[in-house]
C-alpha cells in the first residue's frame, strides 16, 4: 500500500537529545546566580564591609570628646594642613607637647608622647578613615568650599575613641556630588560641630553654590587618577 499523504510528518529535533540534560543545569545555575547576587549585595552593603564602626586602639588614648567637645579645640590645631592640601595631616609629638610640656607632665597616658618627642620620632597613629590607593581625595578642596568635618567624620566632639561613621564608598561620595546643597555651610563654620543653619539648609546650600561657583564633578578621573 502507498503511504497515506495525510499522515503526520515525523518529528524533527532542532537540538540533539543530550541537550535535554541542560535544563536541570540551567535551573540550578539560575537559582545559584540569584543566591550569589543576594549574598554579594549583602556583603557589599554590610557595615563590616564599609568599615562603619571601625575603632582601633591608638598609641595614645586621645579623647576628642574632651579636647574638642569640652575644651573647644579647633580641628585645625592638630590637623593643620587640612586647608592647604590633600592630606589633613596628623599631629606630631611636638604639637602635643605644646600643651603637655606643662599640662599633666607625668601622666602615664602621655608616656608615648614624651618618648616620641624626646627621641624625635613620629607617633604611630592608626589610620581609621583609609581610602583605597586608587581613590584620590583632597581635604582642602572640600573644606575650602564649606564641606564641614562632620559630613565625613561625624560628631568627633563626642568620641572618646574615634570610629568611622560614614561608609566612604563611591555611591556615598556621588550622593554628595550630585546634591551638595544640604552639605554646605559658610566656610568659617566648617569645624564647628554644633553649627546649625538659621533657615532652610537646602536654600542656603544653593546660595553658597552660586556664590562660590561650586560645580562638583562626577567624572571618573576626579577621584580615580
Amino acid at each position: 500500500m502507498g503511504r497515506d499523504s495525510r499522515s503526520p510528518e515525523p518529528t524533527r529535533f532542532v537540538f540533539p537529545k543530550w541537550t535535554n540534560s541542560l535544563r536541570g543545569f540551567s535551573v540550578l545555575l539560575s537559582v545559584g546566580g540569584l543566591v550569589y547576587v543576594v549574598a554579594l549585595l549583602t556583603y557589599v552593603f554590610a557595615p563590616q564591609t564599609s568599615a562603619i564602626g571601625y575603632e582601633p586602639p591608638q598609641p595614645v588614648p586621645y579623647s576628642h570628646a574632651m579636647h574638642v567637645g569640652q575644651m573647644g579645640m579647633d580641628c585645625r590645631y592638630c590637623h593643620d594642613k587640612v586647608e592647604l592640601g590633600a592630606p589633613a595631616t596628623i599631629p606630631s609629638a611636638a604639637t602635643c607637647m605644646n600643651c603637655h610640656a606643662s599640662v599633666r607632665t607625668q601622666s602615664d597616658k602621655l608616656a608615648a608622647v614624651r618618648a616620641a618627642y624626646e627621641q624625635d620620632q613620629p607617633l604611630r597613629w592608626v589610620r581609621i578613615h583609609d581610602l583605597p590607593d586608587f581613590v584620590y581625595f583632597n581635604h582642602s578642596a572640600h573644606v575650602g568650599i564649606g564641606v564641614a568635618c562632620i559630613e565625613c567624620h561625624g560628631r568627633i566632639d563626642r568620641m572618646e575613641v574615634v570610629s568611622q561613621q560614614k561608609p566612604l564608598n563611591m555611591g556615598w561620595c556621588l550622593e554628595c556630588h550630585r546634591e551638595p546643597e544640604t552639605r554646605l555651610r559658610p566656610r568659617e563654620f566648617v569645624t564647628d560641630m554644633q553649627w546649625q543653619p538659621e533657615a532652610d539648609a537646602y536654600a542656603l546650600g544653593a546660595r553658597l553654590m552660586k556664590e562660590h561657583n561650586i560645580t562638583p564633578s562626577e567624572d571618573c578621573s576626579t577621584c580615580h587618577r
